[in-house]
C-alpha cells in the first residue's frame, strides 16, 4: 500500500540550497535533482538519466540544461533530452520527468504527484520568514523516523513538559486542555494557558518576568506543513498584543523511516537584537535535537511493536486523531484514482457478460 500523499507540495529545501550546481533530494522515495537555470529559475527533474539510470545530480549544468556525468546525455529544463554525444539522433524516449516547482518565502516546494493537479495557490502562507518586521532563525534536520511521528509530535505539545524542560517546557502545559477545529484539510489545535510564567527560553529572550497568558495553536496543513502560532501576552489581553512567534515546520518524507524537517522560528520582538537571535538559534537547536532523539527512539519502538498493537490515544490527542483520518482519506482517494486509471485487461466478451 502506498505510504505517501503525492498530490501535494513538499518542501525540497531552502532557496539557498539550490544553485547552478545540481543537488539531490529524495522525496517520497522519488530521487529528484534540483538546479537553477541561467535566469535563476529553480528546476526539479527525476534524478535518473534515461540512458542507464545514472544520477543526474552527479553531472553538471550547461546553460539551462543538465548533463549526465556518465555518458553526456543532456536534458533541458523541461526534461527532454537535447544532446546524445555518441550520435546525432535522439531517441524519442530520452526524457526524464519534470516536477512542478514553486519558490516562495525562502523555500523550494516540489509537487510529487500528477502535474496536471499542481496549483501554486495551494502552497501555504509562510510570509513571516521573509517579513522585515519579523526576525527568523532556521534549521534543517534529517530525522530518522517516519513523517507521521513528526506530525503527531507537533499536534500534541504536551511532550514539551517532559522532553523540553530547560527550554520551552513546563508542567502547566498538560494541565490545560485543547480546542480542535477542522477546515477542509487543515487541523488546528489550540491551547490557552492563562496566568503562567514564560518558559525559560522565552523568558530570557523577552526579558519576561511575572505572569502572562501563554498560548499555542498548531495549524496542520495536511500532509506537508505545520504553522505554530505561539507566544505570551498580558493576563486577559488579546493575543495580538503580545510577544508573537510563528514556527514553520516543513515536513517532507524521504522514505518509510526517514524525513526531512525544515524549521523556521519567526518572532515579532527584539527583531534587531543579534544576541537574542543567536540565543534562540542555540536554544531551538537543543529543542530539535531532543525531538530528533525521541522520535528516532519511537521509530525503533514502532518497528519492533507486535502486529495488532496500536497507540492508546487520550483527549490531548484530539488533533492527532483528526489529522490521521484526513491523511488516511487523502491516501485512499489517491489509491482509488490510481486504480480507476489502470485500464482493464479483462477480455471485451467477459466484460459484456
Amino acid at each position: 500500500m502506498k505510504m505517501y500523499v503525492l498530490n501535494t507540495w513538499y518542501v525540497a529545501g531552502w532557496s539557498t540550497d539550490v544553485t547552478r550546481k545540481p543537488v539531490r533530494r529524495i522525496i517520497c522515495e522519488q530521487p529528484i535533482v534540483l538546479f537553477r537555470t541561467q535566469d535563476n529559475q529553480a528546476v526539479a527533474l527525476a534524478d535518473r538519466c534515461a540512458h542507464r539510470a545514472f544520477p543526474l545530480s552527479e553531472g553538471r549544468t550547461i546553460g539551462d540544461s543538465i548533463e549526465c556525468g556518465y555518458h553526456g546525455f543532456t536534458y533541458g529544463a523541461d526534461g527532454v533530452c537535447t544532446r546524445v554525444p555518441a550520435q546525432s539522433s535522439i531517441p524519442e524516449r530520452a526524457r526524464v520527468r519534470k516536477y512542478p516547482v514553486v519558490e516562495k518565502d525562502g523555500w523550494i516546494w516540489v509537487w510529487t504527484g500528477d502535474a496536471d493537479l499542481a496549483d501554486p495557490a495551494d502552497v501555504p502562507d509562510t510570509h513571516w520568514m521573509v517579513d522585515p518586521e519579523w526576525a527568523t532563525v532556521t534549521h534543517s534536520y534529517h530525522f530518522q523516523c517516519r513523517a507521521d511521528l513528526i506530525h503527531d509530535n507537533l499536534l500534541d505539545l504536551t511532550h514539551e513538559s517532559f522532553l523540553h524542560k530547560t527550554t520551552v517546557g513546563d508542567d502547566y502545559i498538560y494541565e490545560h486542555g485543547i480546542t480542535v477545529e477542522v477546515d477542509g484539510n487543515v487541523v488546528s489545535v489550540d491551547r490557552l494557558m492563562p496566568s503562567v510564567e514564560a518558559p525559560p527560553l522565552y523568558a530570557e529572550t523577552m526579558d519576561a518576568r511575572g505572569l502572562f497568558d501563554r498560548f499555542h495553536c498548531t495549524e496542520f496543513f495536511v500532509p506537508n506543513l505545520h504553522v505554530l502560532h505561539s507566544g505570551i501576552t498580558g493576563e486577559g489581553r488579546p493575543r495580538e498584543e503580545g510577544f508573537l512567534i510563528k514556527v514553520l515546520n516543513g515536513i517532507t518524507p524521504i522514505d518509510e523511516h526517514n524525513s526531512w524537517y525544515y524549521y523556521a522560528f519567526s518572532r515579532n520582538f527584539a527583531v534587531d537584537n543579534a544576541q537574542a537571535t543567536e540565543e534562540l538559534r542555540i536554544g531551538l537547536a537543543t529543542v530539535l535535537d531532543e525531538d530528533a532523539a525521541a522520535l528516532e527512539a519511537q521509530e525503533v519502538g514502532m518497528r519492533t511493536r507486535p502486529e495488532g498493537e496500536h497507540d492508546v490515544l487520550i483527549a490531548q490527542d484530539g488533533g492527532v486523531a483528526k489529522a490521521r483520518r484526513i491523511l488516511a482519506s487523502l491516501l485512499r482517494k489517491e489509491q482509488q484514482a490510481a486504480a480507476a486509471a489502470v485500464p482493464s485487461r479483462e477480455p471485451a466478451a467477459s466484460r459484456r457478460a
